[in-house]
């Protein structure tokens, strides 16, 4: 694994540009403060450059909160995010630190939809993001890079993309959800039963619990 000193890129950072994107954005959009020593701990887990803007996001901040909270960018953790980046993918996408990982969760939301890169594992489109999606548990290709899903978020229409999954009034419920937790609906929102989510029921679980539920699920319906 490369050193720390070798990751923290001090003359060509990619954080001004999450900066400006951040400025310019239409979507709500919330840096959580970073403590140092997680900083350190996460980019060195990650072995990302501060080059990148991954990279920069890991060590700049504690994670990225968008639309009040419904999708979370995941950095070195914070008390609202406390994931980070690197953490909550061991056990997931690779079982050591260093491992180069054949996909990466980078984001999640409230409803327990997963955004991931490809490294491999989904497609030959290496670097492109897909969506892990809570209504037909498929994994689906945005055919965006790491870079453009931050446009995504920041400046897309996410009321359009979240279309029939956002219940009346969710963004009170939304922003005061734990980081960790994720609402979990039944009928389950991929079952035919399940399409109107006003109708549903629905309880907060932890993120864990439910990124489980969502590959075995997949696996009883034969997805895998």
């Amino acid at each position: 694994m490369r050193p720390l000193e070798e990751l923290i890129n001090k003359t060509d950072s990619g954080w001004p540009i999450v900066e400006e994107m951040v400025k310019s954005a239409k979507n709500k959009v919330e840096i959580l403060s970073v403590n140092s020593d997680k900083a350190n701990d996460a980019l060195y887990k990650t072995q990302v450059t501060t080059r990148s803007p991954m990279g920069a996001i890991v060590y700049h901040t504690g994670g990225i909160l968008v639309d009040n909270g419904w999708i979370r960018i995941l950095g070195s953790g914070n008390t609202k995010l406390d994931r980070s980046l690197p953490d909550w993918n061991q056990g997931k996408s690779f079982k050591e630190y260093g491992e180069t990982p054949s996909f990466l969760l980078i984001a999640d939301d409230a409803i327990g939809g997963f955004f991931i890169l490809n490294g491999g594992s989904l497609g030959e489109d290496l670097g492109k993001v897909y969506y892990f999606t809570p209504d037909n548990l498929e994994y689906e290709p945005l055919d965006i890079t790491y870079t453009q899903f931050l446009d995504f978020c920041f400046n897309n229409d996410l009321n359009q993309f979240y279309k029939d999954n956002r219940w009346n009034n969710w963004q009170k419920e939304v922003s005061e959800l734990d980081g960790n937790k994720v609402f979990n609906f039944y009928p389950y929102l991929w079952t035919k039963e399940g399409k109107d989510i006003n109708k549903n029921s629905r309880k907060a679980i932890s993120i864990e619990e439910q990124y489980n539920l969502n590959i075995e699920f997949r696996k009883q319906l034969g997805l895998q």
